[in-house]
């Protein structure tokens, strides 16, 4: 009799084991779901991103559509300053990537075009597919940006 309760208490292990896996991400886990699309126009270049699943991405995507003049920071970044804030929810990503859009703050709109490692806080809105490209488009200057669905 003890046989069959010792399988049946395996096969009950490793079946709750296996379910633990199913609903495992690429992404990292601090990272938010990703959802919406977004096109990113500089002059004649477009750029497709895919926003984050959160409270500050759909704050962006009320304002939009948007068209900003985007100023030059560290040989990096471009960024532009809202008015008025958008909700946070501000972490160290310790690395930041070449097409990564943030916010620094929560009236800080930042576009990398390099990455680079930070010990600064940001909230992710999301980023660039295919980053190719992007610091030609920005150039060394202000860039006008347009975001918009």
């Amino acid at each position: 009799m003890k046989r069959p309760s010792l399988l049946l208490l395996l096969l009950l292990l490793l079946l709750s084991g296996t379910g633990a896996c199913e609903n495992e991400s690429s992404e990292p886990a601090n990272l938010p779901t990703m959802s919406t699309r977004l096109r990113i126009r500089i002059g004649s270049d477009t750029f497709t991103a895919t926003l984050f699943d959160n409270p500050s991405s759909a704050a962006f995507v009320a304002l939009l559509p948007l068209t900003v003049a985007m100023s030059e920071l560290n040989s990096n970044e471009k960024y532009y300053d809202f008015a008025t804030g958008l909700p946070t929810n501000s972490t160290s990503p310790g690395t930041i990537q070449a097409g990564d859009l943030m916010l620094y703050g929560s009236e800080t709109l930042v576009l990398f075009y390099k990455s680079v490692a930070t010990s600064y806080r940001y909230t992710r809105l999301g980023r660039i597919n295919n980053p190719a490209g992007l610091a030609a488009a920005l150039g060394a200057g202000s860039a006008t940006v347009t975001f918009e669905l």
